[in-house]
């Protein structure tokens, strides 16, 4: 016997399940290893062509902030790998139309009393919304003959949109909480390099006689380049999350709006 979630899935077409958190992290470790080995720290980037002198340019200047610098930037390609991931997957699930003009036409379908055509707006958007609505709609034709009283065929309606909610819900969320981790753990692991270069700054400055130049340059360096990555990763974090955030909250606003269109014309509309 089919499941609901095999029907629902059904009604949506093939979903997307988004790419796994752990893979991403594990592909941007790599990546930004490899970035800071191999761009940051050519020998071109430094005074006589050796990374133990002075920068001349930023990308030396980065290099020296030292082994926090690749865990930072494998925690900025996480933020932007799972945001356009996030991206296309919630555009999938929002479907392929206008999601306000689709609820006002299914509402306005719904007022005429033409259900079928309300069922052709869903085959024709698509997605997730699609799916939970149309689940409810074939719910809506099944009460029509069903020998209940029209509160309990009300609360039928009702959990089959529910139920259809639970199953599309968490693909849509899918990865956000790593993204909301990402936007404490950026600033943290900024702070953290942050210390590491001060720390490294004053030993310089502690040392009898003269005050090892390089030494304090590195220390400064570390510091400020971990300061300014963390800051960027954890902002770019926050703005990824509120944005999608934003979106599915707007698309579970279209779905409770179709959820009480629906049980209200019902409720209208038949008198058991």
């Amino acid at each position: 016997m089919e499941t609901k979630k095999q029907t629902v899935e059904k009604r949506e077409g093939k979903k997307s399940r988004g790419i796994s958190a752990a893979i991403v992290i594990l592909v941007a470790l790599v990546l930004a290893e490899l970035f800071f080995y191999f761009v940051l720290g050519a020998n071109s980037n430094f005074e006589g062509n050796n990374p133990e002198h002075h920068p001349n340019n930023l990308l030396g200047t980065m290099f020296k902030g030292g082994f926090v610098v690749p865990l930072i930037l494998t925690l900025l390609l996480t933020v932007i790998i799972l945001s356009v991931e996030r991206y296309f997957a919630l555009s999938k699930a929002k479907g392929k139309g206008n999601l306000i003009s689709f609820v006002y036409d299914v509402k306005a379908d719904l007022k005429k009393g033409n259900i079928s055509a309300a069922e052709g707006l869903c085959a024709k958007q698509k997605g997730s919304v699609a799916a939970i609505v149309d689940a409810g709609l074939k719910k809506y034709k099944e009460m029509e003959n069903q020998n209940l009283p029209k509160e309990a065929k009300i609360e039928e309606i009702k959990a089959e949109i529910e139920e259809a909610t639970a199953l599309q819900l968490p693909s849509m969320q899918q990865n956000l909480p790593i993204i909301a981790t990402i936007s404490t753990l950026g600033t943290l692991m900024g702070l953290f390099g942050t210390v590491l270069g001060m720390i490294k700054s004053f030993q310089a400055l502690g040392q009898a006689g003269a005050v090892d130049s390089v030494a304090l340059s590195v220390g400064i360096s570390e510091a400020l380049v971990n300061t300014a990555t963390g800051i960027a990763t954890g902002a770019l974090a926050i703005i990824s999350y509120s944005y999608f955030s934003g979106k599915i909250d707007n698309m579970t606003y279209a779905i409770d709006e179709m959820g009480f269109a629906l049980t209200q014309t019902y409720a209208e509309t038949h008198n058991s």
